[in-house]
C-alpha cells in the first residue's frame, strides 16, 4: 500500500517538477508542431509542376469558394469570384493597351482600395512583377524609385495624378507608359485605364502566359529606407511571398476569420503578411483606406472582425481615444503584428479585454524573423534549438561608436551572452537566401557579414540590436546606423538632410530621431548650419519640407548651430544631439518647432515643450 501511495504522488509531483523546469514545453512543442506543418504545406507548393503560387492558391480558392466575401471595403462587399474576374478585366486591358507580357514590371502608385487588389492579381496572371510605391513619395524619391526597379509602365491612382505630372517628362524620356485610374485623361502622356478596364473580357487568361514563372521569380518589389538617402527596392521573390503568406497560419488564424487591413499595402506588412496571408488562409478582408482610431472598433463591430493587425504606433492610437462602455464589445480574438511596446500592451489587453496578441519580428528584405506565440508582453519571439538549428542566427558584440561589429585576435565576431544585448545577424543558407536589393549591388553588398563565426561564412547584417533572456524569449533593444523609426515608417536621415539642402539658406545639415516621452520610435530632428549672411527662413523651409517629404520623415525640430560636430572619420555626429533632444532647458542653440497649424517652423518655447510631453500639443 505504501508503495502504491508513494507512486501516485510521484505521479502527480512529476508534472509539478515538469512544468516548473520547463513552462513553455507545451507552448514551444504546439509552435514546432505549426512550423512544421507550415512548411511541410510550403514545399508542397514548391514542387508542385507547373509551379503553384500564391495566385494559383487564390484561383483554387475562386473554385472552392467563389461566392465568399473576399474584400468589404466602404460598404461595398466583393467576393473571390468578383475579384477574380475583375483582375482578368485588368490583365487583358494591360495587355491590349501596355503591350505586357511575362517578366515585365509595372509600377502601382496607389493606396488602399480594391483597384490595387485586383491590379496586382491581374499582373500575376501575365507573369508580370509589381512595385509598390509608397504613395507618400514625390519628385525625387518618386523617379528613383520608379527607375530602380525597370518597370515598363506605371499605374497611378486619380488623386496622384499631380505627382506622377511632376516627373512625366523623365517618364516619357523612358518610353514609359503611364496609366490613371480615370475614365479619361486630359494630360498627354498619360492614358486613362478604367475605362479600357470596362470594356475588357472577364474571362480566364490561359496559364501559359506566366508559363515561366519559379519559385525564384520576382513577384514584388518593395521599398525601403536605408542610409543611402533614397529607397531601396528590395526584391521579393515567389518563395518569399508563400514564406511570408504562411504567417498567419504560424499564428493561429483559421479559415472563418475575418481580417481587418488598415495596413499600406506597400508595406510588407500589409501587404505579405496582410493581403497575401488573408489570400493563403482564403479568409474574408475588411479593407480600409487609412486608419481611424475612432472608427476601428464600430468597423470591428460592424463586420464581425476577428483578427487585426498592428504596428507599435496602432495600439497606442487605440488607447488614446477616449474610455468608451462599449471598449470589449467585439469579436476580436487576435492582434499580430510588430512594435509593441510592453506598456502599451498591457493597457490594451486590460482595456479591449482578452485577446491574444503575437508580436513578431522580420525585416522586408530579411531572411529570418520571430514571432511572440507564447505572448510574453514586451517579447518578440522566442528562442528554440530547432528553429535556430534550421535557421542559424545569433547575436555579436556591436561597437556602436565605430559602428562595426566587435572582432577577436583571428578576426572573427563575438558572440554575446544572454541577457547583454548584440547586433543580430542570420546565416544565409539555401533555405534561407538574401536576394538583396533592385539594381543596388552596392547596398546589397553592405547587408553582409563575412567571416562571422568561421573564415567564408556569410551572415545577413539586420542593423538592429537584440537581447536573448535566461528564459529564451527575445527583445528587440535598438536600431543602428542613421535609419529612424516614425508613426511605423523607418526614415532615412541622408534623404531628409539632401531634402534640407536644397532650401538656400541652409549650408549642412545633421538629422536624427529624438525619442518623446510616450511615443513609439523617434521623431525627426535636424541640427542645420546656415550658410555666410544668411538668415533663417522658416516659411520656406516648412513649404519645402511639406512638398518634397512625406508627414513621417519631416523633421519636427530644427536645432541652429553655429557649425556641426564629425567625428576623426568625418562622420556627423547624432548620438549627443539625440540625447539632449528638443528641450530648451537643456540645449543652448535656437531651437524651431514645425508648427502645421501656423504652417510654418516657430521659436521652440519652455510652454511649448511642456505642452507636447503633456500631449497637449500632437505630434
Amino acid at each position: 500500500m505504501y508503495t502504491l501511495f508513494t507512486f501516485l504522488a510521484i505521479l502527480v509531483i512529476l508534472p509539478l517538477i515538469f512544468n516548473s523546469t520547463f513552462p513553455y514545453f507545451w507552448q514551444d512543442f504546439s509552435y514546432i508542431l505549426n512550423f512544421f506543418r507550415c512548411g511541410m504545406r510550403f514545399r508542397k507548393y514548391e514542387k508542385k509542376k507547373p509551379f503553384f503560387s500564391v495566385l494559383d492558391y487564390f484561383l483554387e480558392m475562386v473554385q472552392k469558394q467563389p461566392h465568399k466575401p473576399f474584400i468589404v471595403f466602404e460598404n461595398k462587399t466583393y467576393s473571390y469570384l468578383d475579384a477574380d474576374k475583375q483582375s482578368n478585366k485588368v490583365a487583358s486591358a494591360l495587355q491590349k493597351h501596355a503591350g505586357l507580357k511575362e517578366g515585365d514590371t509595372v509600377a502601382m502608385f496607389l493606396g488602399n482600395e480594391p483597384d490595387f487588389i485586383w491590379i496586382w492579381l491581374g499582373l500575376a496572371k501575365l507573369g508580370c512583377a509589381a512595385a509598390l510605391l509608397n504613395y507618400n513619395i514625390r519628385s525625387k524619391s518618386l523617379l528613383h524609385c520608379f527607375s530602380c526597379c525597370g518597370a515598363q509602365a506605371l499605374i497611378a491612382a486619380p488623386e496622384l495624378k499631380g505627382a506622377v505630372e511632376d516627373v512625366l517628362a523623365s517618364l516619357q524620356e523612358q518610353n514609359v507608359s503611364v496609366f490613371i485610374m480615370s475614365e479619361e485623361s486630359t494630360t498627354p502622356g498619360i492614358e486613362s485605364l478604367n475605362d479600357k478596364i470596362h470594356q475588357a473580357s472577364d474571362q480566364p487568361l490561359p496559364q501559359s502566359l506566366r508559363s515561366n514563372v519559379t519559385i525564384k521569380s520576382t513577384a514584388v518589389y518593395i521599398y525601403t529606407s536605408g542610409t543611402t538617402g533614397l529607397p531601396k527596392a528590395a526584391v521579393i521573390t515567389q518563395e518569399r511571398v508563400w514564406a511570408s503568406s504562411l504567417f498567419q497560419e504560424m499564428c493561429g488564424v483559421n479559415s472563418e476569420d475575418v481580417f481587418y487591413l488598415n495596413l499600406p499595402l506597400y508595406h510588407s506588412a500589409g501587404f505579405l503578411m496582410g493581403l497575401t496571408g488573408a489570400i493563403g488562409k482564403g479568409i474574408t478582408v475588411v479593407l480600409r483606406r487609412k486608419f481611424s482610431a475612432s472608427q476601428f472598433w464600430d468597423d470591428c463591430r460592424k463586420h464581425n472582425v476577428t483578427v487585426i493587425q498592428y504596428i507599435g504606433e496602432v495600439l497606442r492610437y487605440l488607447c488614446n481615444v477616449p474610455k468608451k462602455d462599449s471598449d470589449r464589445d467585439h469579436k476580436v480574438r487576435l492582434a499580430f503584428g510588430n512594435g509593441a511596446r510592453a506598456d502599451i500592451w498591457k493597457e490594451f489587453l486590460k482595456r479591449f479585454g482578452d485577446i491574444r496578441i503575437s508580436e513578431c519580428y522580420g525585416a522586408t528584405e530579411g531572411n529570418l524573423g520571430f514571432v511572440n506565440y507564447v505572448g510574453k508582453v514586451g517579447a518578440i519571439g522566442r528562442e528554440i534549438f530547432l528553429h535556430k538549428k534550421l535557421f542559424p542566427y545569433a547575436l555579436i558584440q556591436y561597437d556602436t561608436e565605430r559602428e562595426e561589429p566587435v572582432r577577436d585576435s583571428r578576426g572573427l565576431c563575438v558572440p554575446v551572452p544572454k541577457g547583454e544585448t548584440g547586433l543580430f545577424v542570420t546565416k544565409i543558407t539555401k533555405v534561407a537566401p538574401f536576394i538583396g536589393y533592385a539594381r543596388n549591388p552596392q547596398q546589397t553588398d553592405k547587408k553582409k557579414l563575412r567571416d562571422v563565426f568561421e573564415k567564408g561564412d556569410l551572415y545577413f547584417n539586420s542593423g538592429d540590436l537584440l537581447m536573448v533572456d535566461h528564459d529564451n524569449f527575445v527583445y528587440f533593444q535598438d536600431r543602428i546606423g542613421d535609419t529612424f523609426r516614425w508613426k511605423g515608417e523607418n526614415v532615412a536621415t541622408t534623404e531628409v538632410s539632401d531634402t534640407l539642402l536644397m532650401v538656400d539658406c541652409i549650408e549642412e545639415a545633421n538629422v536624427y530621431g529624438v525619442a518623446v516621452p510616450d511615443h513609439d520610435g523617434r521623431i525627426g530632428m535636424a541640427a542645420v548650419k546656415l550658410g555666410e549672411a544668411k538668415q533663417l527662413e522658416c516659411d520656406k523651409i516648412y513649404n519645402h519640407v511639406v512638398t518634397y517629404l512625406p508627414s513621417y520623415a519631416r523633421p519636427r525640430f530644427l536645432r541652429i548651430q553655429s557649425s556641426l560636430e564629425v567625428t576623426g572619420t568625418f562622420k556627423q555626429m547624432k548620438v549627443k544631439l539625440a540625447e539632449e533632444g528638443f528641450n530648451p532647458a537643456v540645449v543652448q542653440d535656437p531651437l524651431y518647432f514645425l508648427d502645421e497649424n501656423e504652417k510654418t517652423y516657430v521659436p521652440m518655447t519652455q510652454e511649448m515643450y511642456n505642452a507636447i510631453i503633456s500631449k497637449h500639443v500632437r505630434l
